[in-house]
Protein backbone atom coordinates (compact mmCIF):
# COMPACT_ATOMS: atom_id res chain seq x y z
CA UNK A 1 0.00 0.00 0.00
CA UNK A 2 1.37 3.25 -0.91
CA UNK A 3 2.16 6.14 1.76
CA UNK A 4 -0.05 8.29 2.39
CA UNK A 5 2.52 11.22 2.13
CA UNK A 6 3.06 10.27 -1.33
CA UNK A 7 1.77 12.80 -3.42
CA UNK A 8 2.66 15.26 -1.00
CA UNK A 9 6.88 14.38 -1.83
CA UNK A 10 6.38 14.00 -5.22
CA UNK A 11 4.87 17.79 -4.94
CA UNK A 12 7.36 19.04 -2.73
CA UNK A 13 9.72 17.70 -5.17
CA UNK A 14 7.87 19.37 -8.47
CA UNK A 15 7.88 22.92 -6.62
CA UNK A 16 12.06 22.71 -5.33
CA UNK A 17 12.79 21.27 -8.68
CA UNK A 18 11.06 24.35 -10.68
CA UNK A 19 12.56 26.80 -7.89
CA UNK A 20 15.77 25.69 -9.13
CA UNK A 21 15.20 26.02 -12.77
CA UNK A 22 13.53 29.87 -12.26
CA UNK A 23 16.89 30.38 -10.74
CA UNK A 24 18.76 29.38 -13.30
CA UNK A 25 16.74 31.21 -15.78
CA UNK A 26 17.44 34.60 -13.81
CA UNK A 27 21.11 33.79 -13.41
CA UNK A 28 21.06 33.18 -17.29
CA UNK A 29 18.89 36.73 -17.82
CA UNK A 30 21.56 38.75 -15.53
CA UNK A 31 24.85 37.28 -17.40
CA UNK A 32 23.03 38.43 -21.03
CA UNK A 33 25.47 40.62 -21.73
CA UNK A 34 28.44 38.95 -19.82
CA UNK A 35 31.23 38.60 -22.51
CA UNK A 36 31.95 34.74 -22.94
CA UNK A 37 28.70 33.51 -20.38
CA UNK A 38 27.33 30.17 -21.61
CA UNK A 39 23.81 29.78 -21.04
CA UNK A 40 23.17 27.53 -18.42
CA UNK A 41 20.10 25.06 -17.75
CA UNK A 42 18.86 22.42 -14.80
CA UNK A 43 18.68 18.89 -16.33
CA UNK A 44 15.29 17.14 -15.33
CA UNK A 45 15.56 13.60 -13.92
CA UNK A 46 12.87 11.17 -12.86
CA UNK A 47 13.65 10.07 -9.86
CA UNK A 48 12.78 6.17 -9.50
CA UNK A 49 10.00 4.63 -9.68
CA UNK A 50 8.22 3.02 -6.62
CA UNK A 51 8.09 0.28 -5.90
CA UNK A 52 10.84 -1.55 -6.77
CA UNK A 53 10.95 -5.25 -8.42
CA UNK A 54 11.24 -7.52 -5.45
CA UNK A 55 8.96 -10.37 -4.47
CA UNK A 56 7.29 -8.83 -1.44
CA UNK A 57 6.24 -6.08 -3.64
CA UNK A 58 3.12 -4.50 -2.55
CA UNK A 59 0.33 -5.58 -4.83
CA UNK A 60 -0.73 -2.37 -6.97
CA UNK A 61 -1.26 -2.01 -10.57
CA UNK A 62 2.29 -1.46 -11.52
CA UNK A 63 5.07 0.92 -11.11
CA UNK A 64 4.10 4.54 -9.89
CA UNK A 65 6.40 7.80 -10.78
CA UNK A 66 8.04 9.63 -7.59
CA UNK A 67 8.33 13.28 -9.07
CA UNK A 68 11.38 14.71 -10.26
CA UNK A 69 14.70 15.67 -9.44
CA UNK A 70 17.47 17.63 -10.84
CA UNK A 71 20.73 16.13 -12.44
CA UNK A 72 22.95 18.92 -13.12
CA UNK A 73 23.23 22.83 -14.03
CA UNK A 74 25.19 22.25 -16.70
CA UNK A 75 26.28 24.83 -19.69
CA UNK A 76 25.05 24.35 -23.23
CA UNK A 77 27.96 24.83 -25.56
CA UNK A 78 29.16 23.03 -28.46
CA UNK A 79 33.25 21.65 -28.06
CA UNK A 80 33.70 21.37 -31.55
CA UNK A 81 32.34 25.05 -32.30
CA UNK A 82 34.96 26.09 -29.61
CA UNK A 83 37.79 24.33 -31.78
CA UNK A 84 37.12 25.95 -35.01
CA UNK A 85 36.79 29.46 -33.49
CA UNK A 86 40.16 29.02 -32.10
CA UNK A 87 41.54 27.84 -35.53
CA UNK A 88 40.22 30.63 -37.31
CA UNK A 89 40.92 32.81 -34.58
CA UNK A 90 44.81 32.04 -35.02
CA UNK A 91 44.54 33.07 -38.82
CA UNK A 92 43.09 35.86 -38.22
CA UNK A 93 45.46 37.34 -35.33
CA UNK A 94 48.28 36.47 -37.50
CA UNK A 95 47.16 37.97 -41.11
CA UNK A 96 45.70 41.25 -39.16
CA UNK A 97 49.22 42.01 -37.68
CA UNK A 98 50.43 41.57 -40.87
CA UNK A 99 48.34 44.00 -42.61
CA UNK A 100 48.83 46.41 -39.88
CA UNK A 101 52.90 46.18 -40.56
CA UNK A 102 52.26 46.42 -44.21
CA UNK A 103 49.87 49.26 -44.08
CA UNK A 104 51.92 50.94 -41.84
CA UNK A 105 55.00 51.44 -44.15
CA UNK A 106 52.63 52.24 -46.89
CA UNK A 107 52.08 54.85 -45.00
CA UNK A 108 56.00 55.81 -44.42
CA UNK A 109 57.22 54.83 -48.33
CA UNK A 110 53.97 57.35 -49.43
CA UNK A 111 53.72 56.59 -52.85
CA UNK A 112 50.17 57.36 -53.13
CA UNK A 113 51.59 61.29 -52.89
CA UNK A 114 53.43 64.34 -54.63
CA UNK A 115 56.19 63.32 -51.55
CA UNK A 116 57.41 59.85 -52.39
CA UNK A 117 60.98 58.32 -52.92
CA UNK A 118 59.71 58.33 -56.73
CA UNK A 119 58.40 61.67 -56.80
CA UNK A 120 61.60 63.24 -55.09
CA UNK A 121 63.96 61.10 -57.84
CA UNK A 122 61.72 62.23 -60.76
CA UNK A 123 62.54 66.26 -59.51
CA UNK A 124 65.98 65.26 -59.27
CA UNK A 125 66.46 63.87 -62.81
CA UNK A 126 64.71 66.63 -64.24
CA UNK A 127 66.59 69.11 -62.73
CA UNK A 128 69.77 67.30 -64.65
CA UNK A 129 67.96 67.89 -68.14
CA UNK A 130 67.01 71.35 -66.87
CA UNK A 131 70.81 72.02 -66.17
CA UNK A 132 72.18 70.42 -69.29
CA UNK A 133 70.18 72.74 -71.50
CA UNK A 134 71.60 75.97 -69.54
CA UNK A 135 75.28 74.94 -67.96
CA UNK A 136 76.17 77.94 -67.10
CA UNK A 137 72.96 79.51 -65.40
CA UNK A 138 73.45 79.65 -61.21
CA UNK A 139 69.69 79.10 -60.83
CA UNK A 140 69.78 75.85 -62.81
CA UNK A 141 72.82 74.63 -60.53
CA UNK A 142 71.40 75.89 -57.18
CA UNK A 143 67.66 73.84 -58.41
CA UNK A 144 70.23 70.32 -59.03
CA UNK A 145 71.57 71.09 -55.74
CA UNK A 146 68.60 71.63 -53.47
CA UNK A 147 66.89 68.60 -55.36
CA UNK A 148 70.18 66.51 -54.66
CA UNK A 149 69.33 67.65 -50.89
CA UNK A 150 65.77 66.56 -51.22
CA UNK A 151 66.79 63.45 -52.25
CA UNK A 152 69.27 62.30 -49.67
CA UNK A 153 66.46 63.77 -46.95
CA UNK A 154 63.84 61.75 -48.46
CA UNK A 155 65.86 58.48 -48.26
CA UNK A 156 66.97 59.88 -44.38
CA UNK A 157 63.46 60.71 -43.64
CA UNK A 158 62.14 56.97 -45.12
CA UNK A 159 65.04 55.33 -43.64
CA UNK A 160 64.47 56.67 -40.02
CA UNK A 161 60.98 56.46 -40.17
CA UNK A 162 61.04 52.40 -40.97
CA UNK A 163 63.04 52.16 -37.88
CA UNK A 164 61.11 54.34 -35.56
CA UNK A 165 58.33 51.64 -36.31
CA UNK A 166 60.22 48.87 -36.26
CA UNK A 167 61.68 49.97 -32.49
CA UNK A 168 57.69 50.63 -31.76
CA UNK A 169 57.30 46.77 -32.81
CA UNK A 170 60.54 45.62 -30.82
CA UNK A 171 58.90 47.20 -27.89
CA UNK A 172 54.84 45.32 -28.75
CA UNK A 173 56.53 42.21 -28.84
CA UNK A 174 57.53 42.37 -25.34
CA UNK A 175 54.15 43.73 -24.34
CA UNK A 176 52.45 40.75 -25.84
CA UNK A 177 54.90 38.19 -24.57
CA UNK A 178 53.90 39.51 -21.22
CA UNK A 179 49.92 39.00 -22.33
CA UNK A 180 50.88 35.90 -22.99
CA UNK A 181 52.50 34.96 -20.05
CA UNK A 182 49.96 36.76 -18.23
CA UNK A 183 47.20 34.45 -19.77
CA UNK A 184 48.79 31.40 -19.42
CA UNK A 185 49.18 32.07 -16.13
CA UNK A 186 45.54 33.09 -15.28
CA UNK A 187 44.53 29.67 -17.23
CA UNK A 188 46.51 27.34 -14.56
CA UNK A 189 45.47 29.10 -11.82
CA UNK A 190 42.10 28.38 -12.65
CA UNK A 191 42.58 24.79 -13.40
CA UNK A 192 43.48 24.77 -9.99
CA UNK A 193 40.33 26.01 -8.82
CA UNK A 194 37.79 23.76 -10.85
CA UNK A 195 40.41 21.12 -9.57
CA UNK A 196 39.36 21.56 -6.22
CA UNK A 197 35.80 21.52 -6.96
CA UNK A 198 34.91 18.97 -9.39
CA UNK A 199 36.29 16.15 -7.45
CA UNK A 200 33.04 16.64 -5.21
CA UNK A 201 30.35 16.32 -7.44
CA UNK A 202 30.03 19.79 -8.51
CA UNK A 203 30.07 21.98 -12.47
CA UNK A 204 31.96 25.07 -11.80
CA UNK A 205 30.04 26.61 -14.88
CA UNK A 206 31.34 30.12 -14.48
CA UNK A 207 35.19 28.99 -14.04
CA UNK A 208 34.12 27.14 -17.28
CA UNK A 209 33.60 30.39 -18.91
CA UNK A 210 36.00 32.65 -17.79
CA UNK A 211 38.87 29.54 -18.41
CA UNK A 212 37.36 29.73 -22.17
CA UNK A 213 37.09 33.39 -22.42
CA UNK A 214 41.24 33.11 -21.79
CA UNK A 215 41.87 30.13 -24.09
CA UNK A 216 39.98 31.98 -27.00
CA UNK A 217 42.04 34.95 -26.02
CA UNK A 218 45.57 32.37 -26.45
CA UNK A 219 44.48 31.29 -29.36
CA UNK A 220 45.02 34.76 -31.23
CA UNK A 221 48.79 34.47 -29.77
CA UNK A 222 49.68 31.09 -31.01
CA UNK A 223 48.07 28.04 -32.32
CA UNK A 224 47.11 25.86 -29.74
CA UNK A 225 45.54 22.21 -29.06
CA UNK A 226 43.27 21.46 -26.04
CA UNK A 227 43.15 18.37 -23.87
CA UNK A 228 40.44 17.71 -20.72
CA UNK A 229 41.90 15.72 -18.39
CA UNK A 230 39.80 14.53 -15.89
CA UNK A 231 40.08 15.90 -12.19
CA UNK A 232 39.41 13.00 -10.31
CA UNK A 233 37.52 11.93 -6.97
CA UNK A 234 33.56 11.91 -7.60
CA UNK A 235 33.62 14.38 -10.67
CA UNK A 236 30.78 13.64 -12.76
CA UNK A 237 31.20 12.65 -16.32
CA UNK A 238 30.06 15.98 -17.93
CA UNK A 239 32.73 18.00 -16.22
CA UNK A 240 34.84 19.54 -18.00
CA UNK A 241 38.07 18.72 -16.11
CA UNK A 242 41.48 20.17 -16.45
CA UNK A 243 43.20 21.79 -19.46
CA UNK A 244 46.14 20.80 -20.89
CA UNK A 245 47.03 23.26 -23.60
CA UNK A 246 50.09 22.55 -26.48
CA UNK A 247 51.50 24.77 -29.03
CA UNK A 248 50.71 23.68 -32.69
CA UNK A 249 52.57 24.77 -35.86
CA UNK A 250 50.78 26.36 -38.71
CA UNK A 251 49.57 22.90 -39.79
CA UNK A 252 48.14 22.22 -36.55
CA UNK A 253 51.15 19.85 -35.78
CA UNK A 254 51.85 19.00 -32.58
CA UNK A 255 55.37 20.77 -31.36
CA UNK A 256 56.80 18.83 -28.21
CA UNK A 257 56.08 22.10 -26.43
CA UNK A 258 53.35 21.69 -23.27
CA UNK A 259 51.71 25.65 -22.72
CA UNK A 260 49.71 24.85 -19.52
CA UNK A 261 50.51 21.34 -17.96
CA UNK A 262 47.19 20.41 -16.17
CA UNK A 263 49.03 16.99 -14.39
CA UNK A 264 51.99 19.48 -12.78
CA UNK A 265 49.72 22.00 -12.32
CA UNK A 266 52.68 24.49 -14.10
CA UNK A 267 52.24 26.77 -17.02
CA UNK A 268 55.35 27.63 -19.59
CA UNK A 269 56.85 31.21 -19.93
CA UNK A 270 57.36 32.19 -22.65
CA UNK A 271 60.62 34.58 -23.56
CA UNK A 272 61.82 36.23 -26.77
CA UNK A 273 65.51 36.47 -27.12
CA UNK A 274 67.23 39.26 -29.14
CA UNK A 275 70.33 39.60 -30.73
CA UNK A 276 71.56 41.86 -28.38
CA UNK A 277 70.71 39.55 -25.82
CA UNK A 278 69.47 43.11 -23.46
CA UNK A 279 66.40 44.68 -24.07
CA UNK A 280 64.03 44.45 -27.03
CA UNK A 281 66.62 45.70 -30.02
CA UNK A 282 68.39 43.56 -32.84
CA UNK A 283 66.79 41.36 -34.69
CA UNK A 284 64.94 38.26 -32.41
CA UNK A 285 66.77 35.25 -32.29
CA UNK A 286 64.85 32.60 -30.88
CA UNK A 287 61.86 31.56 -28.59
CA UNK A 288 62.79 29.95 -25.27
CA UNK A 289 60.18 28.13 -22.99
CA UNK A 290 61.30 28.73 -19.45
CA UNK A 291 59.75 25.79 -17.96
CA UNK A 292 61.39 23.41 -20.22
CA UNK A 293 64.67 25.46 -20.61
CA UNK A 294 63.88 25.02 -24.32
CA UNK A 295 64.63 27.57 -27.14
CA UNK A 296 63.50 27.56 -30.70
CA UNK A 297 65.40 29.82 -32.94
CA UNK A 298 62.68 31.62 -34.80
CA UNK A 299 63.59 30.89 -38.46
CA UNK A 300 62.32 26.72 -37.10
CA UNK A 301 59.22 28.64 -34.99
CA UNK A 302 56.47 27.67 -37.15
CA UNK A 303 53.41 28.63 -34.68
CA UNK A 304 50.88 30.57 -36.89
CA UNK A 305 49.34 33.80 -34.69
CA UNK A 306 50.09 37.30 -33.52
CA UNK A 307 53.02 36.61 -31.78
CA UNK A 308 54.85 35.46 -35.05
CA UNK A 309 53.56 38.18 -37.56
CA UNK A 310 54.76 40.62 -34.89
CA UNK A 311 58.13 39.24 -35.02
CA UNK A 312 58.26 38.90 -38.82
CA UNK A 313 57.62 42.57 -39.32
CA UNK A 314 60.50 43.64 -36.56
CA UNK A 315 62.58 41.33 -38.27
CA UNK A 316 64.67 37.85 -37.19
CA UNK A 317 67.44 36.26 -38.04
CA UNK A 318 67.06 33.18 -40.33
CA UNK A 319 68.71 30.11 -40.65
CA UNK A 320 72.01 31.55 -42.31
CA UNK A 321 72.27 33.97 -39.90
CA UNK A 322 70.99 36.57 -42.39
CA UNK A 323 68.19 39.09 -41.75
CA UNK A 324 64.77 38.76 -42.96
CA UNK A 325 61.68 39.73 -42.27
CA UNK A 326 59.13 43.14 -43.46
CA UNK A 327 60.59 46.00 -42.09
CA UNK A 328 64.68 44.72 -42.40
CA UNK A 329 64.28 43.71 -46.00
CA UNK A 330 62.45 47.09 -46.86
CA UNK A 331 65.90 49.08 -45.67
CA UNK A 332 67.75 46.61 -46.87
CA UNK A 333 66.04 47.10 -50.45
CA UNK A 334 66.75 50.80 -49.72
CA UNK A 335 69.78 50.64 -48.69
CA UNK A 336 70.99 48.65 -51.75
CA UNK A 337 68.97 51.05 -53.96
CA UNK A 338 70.73 54.38 -52.52
CA UNK A 339 74.29 52.38 -52.34
CA UNK A 340 74.14 51.60 -56.32
CA UNK A 341 72.70 54.77 -57.59
CA UNK A 342 75.11 56.90 -55.54
CA UNK A 343 77.80 55.18 -56.86
CA UNK A 344 77.08 55.25 -60.26
CA UNK A 345 76.06 58.68 -60.46
CA UNK A 346 79.13 59.93 -58.57
CA UNK A 347 81.26 57.80 -61.46
CA UNK A 348 79.73 59.94 -63.85
CA UNK A 349 80.00 63.00 -62.02
CA UNK A 350 83.60 62.31 -61.89
CA UNK A 351 83.90 62.11 -65.65
CA UNK A 352 82.70 64.90 -65.99
CA UNK A 353 84.09 68.59 -65.53
CA UNK A 354 82.55 71.40 -63.25
CA UNK A 355 82.94 75.31 -63.73
CA UNK A 356 85.91 75.58 -60.81
CA UNK A 357 87.90 73.16 -62.70
CA UNK A 358 87.28 75.20 -66.14
CA UNK A 359 87.93 78.37 -64.08
CA UNK A 360 91.27 77.33 -62.63
CA UNK A 361 90.16 76.99 -59.30
CA UNK A 362 91.43 73.82 -58.14
CA UNK A 363 94.62 73.19 -59.37
CA UNK A 364 96.61 70.82 -61.58
CA UNK A 365 96.13 66.92 -61.20
CA UNK A 366 92.06 67.23 -59.84
CA UNK A 367 90.24 63.91 -60.45
CA UNK A 368 87.07 65.35 -59.87
CA UNK A 369 84.16 65.55 -57.61
CA UNK A 370 81.65 62.93 -55.82
CA UNK A 371 77.80 64.20 -55.78
CA UNK A 372 76.88 62.25 -53.06
CA UNK A 373 78.81 61.04 -49.81
CA UNK A 374 77.44 59.49 -46.66
CA UNK A 375 77.83 60.74 -43.31
CA UNK A 376 80.91 59.86 -40.72
CA UNK A 377 78.36 57.25 -38.66
CA UNK A 378 78.35 55.39 -42.43
CA UNK A 379 80.97 52.44 -41.86
CA UNK A 380 80.87 51.84 -45.84
CA UNK A 381 79.16 48.84 -46.07
CA UNK A 382 75.80 48.22 -48.14
CA UNK A 383 73.69 48.69 -44.90
CA UNK A 384 72.90 52.11 -43.92
CA UNK A 385 73.38 53.91 -46.81
CA UNK A 386 69.75 55.19 -47.04
CA UNK A 387 69.90 56.33 -43.61
CA UNK A 388 73.46 58.29 -43.96
CA UNK A 389 73.22 59.75 -47.73
CA UNK A 390 74.21 63.47 -47.59
CA UNK A 391 74.74 65.42 -50.73
CA UNK A 392 78.95 66.09 -50.62
CA UNK A 393 80.28 69.09 -48.59
CA UNK A 394 81.92 70.22 -52.19
CA UNK A 395 78.79 70.66 -53.67
CA UNK A 396 77.30 72.26 -51.18
CA UNK A 397 80.60 74.51 -50.62
CA UNK A 398 79.69 76.28 -53.96
CA UNK A 399 77.13 75.04 -56.89
CA UNK A 400 80.37 75.78 -59.45
CA UNK A 401 81.67 72.19 -58.51
CA UNK A 402 78.45 70.45 -59.93
CA UNK A 403 79.79 68.65 -63.17
CA UNK A 404 77.79 69.34 -65.71
CA UNK A 405 80.70 69.72 -68.97
CA UNK A 406 82.05 67.11 -70.83
CA UNK A 407 85.04 66.16 -70.53
CA UNK A 408 86.80 66.40 -74.10
CA UNK A 409 90.49 65.85 -73.12
CA UNK A 410 92.48 63.30 -74.49
CA UNK A 411 95.53 60.93 -73.01
CA UNK A 412 94.48 61.83 -69.79
CA UNK A 413 93.66 65.66 -69.61
CA UNK A 414 90.54 66.73 -68.16
CA UNK A 415 89.27 69.79 -70.31
CA UNK A 416 85.60 71.56 -70.68
CA UNK A 417 83.39 74.24 -71.90
CA UNK A 418 81.64 76.00 -69.23
CA UNK A 419 78.66 76.41 -71.91
CA UNK A 420 78.66 72.62 -72.79
CA UNK A 421 76.13 70.27 -70.54
CA UNK A 422 76.95 67.07 -71.94
CA UNK A 423 77.86 65.26 -68.65
CA UNK A 424 74.36 66.38 -67.12
CA UNK A 425 73.08 64.84 -69.77
CA UNK A 426 74.52 61.38 -68.92
CA UNK A 427 73.86 62.29 -65.27
CA UNK A 428 70.47 62.77 -66.08
CA UNK A 429 70.91 59.10 -68.18
CA UNK A 430 71.95 57.48 -64.65
CA UNK A 431 68.08 57.27 -64.50
CA UNK A 432 67.52 54.42 -67.44
CA UNK A 433 71.29 52.86 -66.94
CA UNK A 434 71.04 49.40 -66.27
CA UNK A 435 72.92 48.58 -63.27
CA UNK A 436 73.51 45.68 -60.66
CA UNK A 437 71.77 46.04 -57.33
CA UNK A 438 72.93 43.32 -55.74
CA UNK A 439 72.88 40.58 -58.12
CA UNK A 440 69.79 41.87 -59.64
CA UNK A 441 70.44 43.84 -63.18
CA UNK A 442 68.00 46.70 -64.02
CA UNK A 443 67.82 50.22 -64.15
CA UNK A 444 66.83 52.52 -60.70
CA UNK A 445 63.04 52.86 -61.80
CA UNK A 446 62.56 49.66 -62.39
CA UNK A 447 64.46 48.46 -59.18
CA UNK A 448 62.30 50.80 -57.17
CA UNK A 449 58.83 49.81 -58.92
CA UNK A 450 59.61 46.32 -58.32
CA UNK A 451 59.83 46.86 -54.35
CA UNK A 452 57.11 49.25 -53.94
CA UNK A 453 55.18 46.92 -56.26
CA UNK A 454 55.87 43.58 -54.11
CA UNK A 455 54.78 45.81 -51.23
CA UNK A 456 51.13 46.43 -52.55
CA UNK A 457 50.66 42.93 -53.47
CA UNK A 458 51.64 41.77 -50.51
CA UNK A 459 49.58 44.29 -48.41
CA UNK A 460 46.61 43.37 -50.61
CA UNK A 461 47.09 40.05 -49.91
CA UNK A 462 47.30 40.26 -46.13
CA UNK A 463 44.11 42.83 -46.13
CA UNK A 464 42.19 39.94 -48.29
CA UNK A 465 43.08 37.08 -45.97
CA UNK A 466 42.04 39.25 -42.70
CA UNK A 467 39.19 39.66 -44.15
CA UNK A 468 38.31 36.45 -45.13
CA UNK A 469 39.95 34.74 -41.83
CA UNK A 470 37.40 37.43 -40.09
CA UNK A 471 34.46 36.75 -41.98
CA UNK A 472 34.99 32.71 -41.23
CA UNK A 473 35.88 33.58 -37.97
CA UNK A 474 32.85 35.83 -37.42
CA UNK A 475 30.82 33.15 -39.19
CA UNK A 476 31.97 30.67 -36.14
CA UNK A 477 31.49 32.61 -33.82
CA UNK A 478 27.59 33.29 -34.62
CA UNK A 479 26.94 29.23 -34.99
CA UNK A 480 28.73 29.39 -31.49
CA UNK A 481 26.35 32.16 -29.73
CA UNK A 482 23.67 30.30 -31.57
CA UNK A 483 24.49 27.60 -29.20
CA UNK A 484 25.47 29.05 -26.18
CA UNK A 485 24.35 32.73 -25.60
CA UNK A 486 21.75 34.25 -23.85
CA UNK A 487 18.20 34.47 -25.65
CA UNK A 488 16.12 36.78 -23.69
CA UNK A 489 12.43 35.86 -25.45
CA UNK A 490 14.01 32.07 -24.50
CA UNK A 491 14.65 32.96 -21.18
CA UNK A 492 10.83 34.74 -20.92
CA UNK A 493 9.65 31.57 -22.28
CA UNK A 494 10.86 29.11 -19.97
CA UNK A 495 10.99 31.25 -17.07
CA UNK A 496 6.92 31.74 -17.90
CA UNK A 497 6.89 27.66 -18.31
CA UNK A 498 8.84 26.92 -15.25
CA UNK A 499 6.41 29.40 -13.11
CA UNK A 500 3.15 27.91 -14.51
CA UNK A 501 4.91 24.51 -12.94
CA UNK A 502 6.23 26.04 -9.75
CA UNK A 503 2.02 27.08 -9.12
CA UNK A 504 0.73 23.99 -10.41
CA UNK A 505 2.85 22.06 -7.95
CA UNK A 506 2.01 24.33 -5.01
CA UNK A 507 -1.74 23.93 -6.27
CA UNK A 508 -0.99 19.79 -5.74
CA UNK A 509 0.29 19.99 -2.55
CA UNK A 510 -2.50 22.39 -1.27
CA UNK A 511 -4.42 19.75 -2.55
CA UNK A 512 -2.85 16.83 -0.94
CA UNK A 513 -3.21 19.16 2.16
CA UNK A 514 -6.67 18.79 2.06
CA UNK A 515 -6.89 15.28 1.78
CA UNK A 516 -4.57 14.91 4.46
CA UNK A 517 -6.95 17.16 6.82
CA UNK A 518 -9.80 15.16 5.94
CA UNK A 519 -8.02 11.64 6.57
CA UNK A 520 -6.65 12.84 9.72
CA UNK A 521 -9.42 15.53 11.38
CA UNK A 522 -12.64 13.85 9.53
CA UNK A 523 -12.12 10.39 9.82
CA UNK A 524 -13.34 8.60 12.60
CA UNK A 525 -15.93 10.92 13.78
CA UNK A 526 -19.38 9.61 12.27
CA UNK A 527 -20.34 7.80 15.72
CA UNK A 528 -19.77 10.89 17.75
Amino acid sequence: MLSTFHGLETARRALSMHQSALNTTGHNIANANTPGYSRQRVNFTQTEAFPKPAFNKPGIPGQLGTGVKAGEIQRVREEFLDQQFRGENNKHGYWETRQKSLEKMEDVMNELSGNGISNVMDEFWKSMQDLAANPEDAGARSVVRQSGIAVADTFNYTYESLEAIQRDYGKQIGIEQNQINSTLNQINELNKQIASVEPHGYLPNDLYDKRDVLVDELSQFVNISVDRVPSGGQAKAMADGKYTISLLDRNGQDTGITLVDSETAEYNQIEVQFADGEGESGLVTGITFTNDNTTIPFSDFDSSGSLKAMVEGFGYEDANGGQAGIYPEMMRDLDQMVATFAEAFNEQHREGISLSEIQGDLGVGFEGFDFFAYSDDYNGDVQGAAKYLKVSDEILASRNNIAAAKNVGENGERVGFAGDGGNALNLADVKEASLNFGGDLTNVNSFFQGVIGEMAVSTKEAGRLTDNSASLRDSVHANRQSVSSVSLDEEMTNMIQFQHAYNAAARNITMVDEMLDRIINGMGVGGR
